[in-house]
């Protein structure tokens, strides 16, 4: 099998990346910008040039392509001056690699997110659930985004995942880590509630797609349960061993954002196993084996 994946600079991609080899496939991986400290094939490419895209995943005649890169900037992406960019990398640019994936009937593995629904509720969101209603223009445009895969090719994975922390890249984790160093004390909302993923743990799935013809709508956090902002904090300094008190607060005390937050990021995983996949691990086990991971790689 051969791969193209995209966004190879974020988290996910860095990490696919590295699955893909372990496997022993052949994958060039591709990021926006001109070169990139990688041990892989990689070629810069610009997602939103629709010539550049069928250019240059032709030239490669991938069996499948992973897309990966995405605007990920919540808050930013709700300033007017950058509405047409996060369009343009979001919804156009993955339009342009549906297009080349029908082109030259290859696979296509497309990461959304719980923001597409309005997070309302309590009951967790199934896969294949069409109530959405995005909150923000990052879930409008990743809902978006979504729709040009559906609607363009038959050979799709669209995998929806939450709450994202990996070694390639800022995180959540690491960033309370690095407050829980300094603070004695950090507030953190409590009524926002999902599942963490841990990219190391989604790179595995998402080859285990690759190499199948489930095609389809997924959700794919890790296992371990539902839980807070407020909860994953306390469990980060739990094993990390600091001391850092964590308050909880409302959304409203917290103080608004520029994008709003779903409150219910509760995503049904039940398809994975329905279909053969085998689920993550526990979101509490991720955590361990990633903090023995930064550590190592700080060093």
């Amino acid at each position: 099998m051969k791969a193209f994946v995209t966004g190879v600079g974020g988290q996910l991609g860095h990490d696919v990346m590295d699955e893909l080899a372990k496997r022993g496939y052949e994958a060039i991986g591709s990021d926006v910008i001109a070169s990139a400290d990688s041990k892989y094939p990689y070629i810069q490419l610009d997602i939103t040039d629709s010539n550049s895209v069928e250019k240059v995943i032709s030239k490669a005649a991938s069996d499948v392509v992973i897309h990966c890169a995405a605007w990920t900037a919540v808050d930013a992406a709700e300033d007017e001056e950058n509405i047409p960019k996060v369009r343009a990398i979001n919804v156009d640019g993955t339009q342009n690699i549906a297009n080349v994936c029908k082109k030259l009937d290859c696979k296509m593995i497309y990461i959304s997110t719980d923001y597409v629904f309005n997070g309302k509720g309590v009951e967790p969101w199934k896969p294949d659930c069409k109530d959405y209603a995005p909150l923000c223009v990052y879930g409008q445009t990743k809902l978006d985004g979504e729709l040009a895969v559906a609607n363009t090719l038959d050979k799709y994975f669209i995998v929806r995942i939450a709450w994202v922390f990996g070694l390639n890249g800022k995180n959540f984790v690491k960033t309370m880590l690095n407050v829980g160093k300094t603070h004695d004390k950090v507030r953190v909302v409590s009524d926002q509630i999902g599942t963490p993923t841990y990219t190391f743990d989604l790179a595995k799935l998402l080859v285990d797609m690759a190499e199948s013809e489930k095609y389809g709508y997924y959700h794919a956090t890790n296992e371990g349960g539902y839980i807070s902002w407020y909860d994953f904090t306390c469990e980060i300094y739990k094993q990390a061993e600091l001391s850092t008190k964590v308050i909880p607060v409302t959304t409203a005390e917290y103080g608004l954002s520029k994008a709003a937050r779903p409150f219910n990021s509760r995503l049904d995983k039940s398809k994975l196993a329905e279909n053969g996949f085998k689920p993550l691990p526990t979101w509490q086990d991720a955590l361990s084996r990633y903090l023995k991971e930064i550590q190592q790689w700080d060093k």
